[in-house]
């Protein structure tokens, strides 16, 4: 469970007033950016660096550097 940034505050930032997302779509986008994380991690890999995904990609979204965006 996400615990900080929480995820009221994740919800708020990918979604505008008029049309906020569920959190099947935080879930999604946040699920997404993961697991770009592991694949650049892969590709360079970092000697001793303990990376977590999800706590990276939740960060990202809570500071506007990832949107949503309805294909």
């Amino acid at each position: 469970m996400i615990n900080n940034p929480p995820v009221d505050v994740l919800i708020k930032q990918l979604g505008s007033e008029d049309a906020p997302v569920s959190r099947y779509c935080l879930c999604v986008v946040a699920s997404k950016r993961a697991r770009q994380i592991i694949e650049q991690h892969m590709a360079n890999p970092r000697s001793n660096e303990v990376l977590k995904e999800l706590a990276v990609a939740s960060r990202e979204i809570a500071e506007g550097k990832i949107k949503c965006v309805k294909d």
